[in-house]
């Protein structure tokens, strides 16, 4: 089956789960309670498909077609989960260095983060299913092809798969600039996960409160502040040259 941008109903999106057609989020209507529903969302738990309960008015303005109270957006992007992807990266033979995006929203800048990290050997990006850009033909665009090249692992229960990360034997370094470290100062020569945050949030605490460290890129100019994408850049290339 071809991806399309949009897919309405319950048997349609039943086949494209069969057929691993990559799924951005899907859409059910809230007051639907039967059998075929309640199965459709088991599945979806089962492939670590988004979803979410929305009104009926919702879906008619994204479709005027039947949906049946369903509408799934499609990806042009594979989905993968990290727990499947160290194993690899350890046996490959290379350290493994991969990157943690805590709310990145915009689209853009999650499709430039990707063609910065594929562009200095960063092996995969780690990031909740709930709260992320939607990786569509925008940002893929915005990757260059790059979000095609790297290991995108959207995680569901992103805690757990944090812990999970720490727990292979990675180093969790945030990249913030409240830190007193530059970061041309860490040590990138071990597996690490560097930890990105947004723009106006930064990182959330209970996740900086689980790095090991915490660097930042010294600044000279009066604004001190600079775009999460071209953040991003600067430290895969300071922890490749290291």
């Amino acid at each position: 089956m071809e991806p399309k941008q949009k897919i309405y109903g319950i048997h349609p999106l039943n086949e494209a789960l069969a057929s691993g057609v990559p799924i951005n989020k899907v859409y059910i209507q809230k007051d639907i309670h039967n059998e075929r529903i309640a199965e459709l969302i088991s599945k979806l738990k089962l492939y670590k498909v988004p979803f979410q309960f929305v009104p009926r008015e919702k879906l008619n303005r994204l479709t005027s077609k039947t949906h049946q109270g369903v509408i799934a957006l499609t990806s042009p992007v594979e989905f993968e989960s990290i727990d499947q992807v160290l194993p690899g990266l350890f046996e490959s033979g290379e350290t493994p260095m991969i990157a943690i995006m805590d709310g990145i929203t915009d689209v853009r800048n999650f499709g430039a983060i990707a063609r910065s990290a594929e562009c200095f050997g960063i092996q995969a990006l780690v990031f909740p299913s709930s709260g992320s850009a939607m990786l569509n033909a925008d940002a893929l665009k915005s990757s260059a092809g790059a979000l095609n090249k790297i290991h995108l692992c959207r995680e569901i229960n992103f805690n757990q798969s944090l812990k999970l990360i720490k727990d292979s034997g990675l180093q969790l370094i945030a990249c913030t600039e409240k830190a007193k470290k530059s970061v041309s100062e860490a040590n990138f020569s071990v597996p690490t996960a560097i930890v990105l945050g947004a723009e106006d949030e930064g990182i959330h605490p209970a996740l900086l409160e689980l790095c090991d460290d915490q660097v930042k890129i010294p600044m000279t100019g009066a604004i001190q502040s600079l775009n999460v994408s071209v953040a991003a850049g600067i430290i895969f290339y300071e922890a490749r040259r290291s």
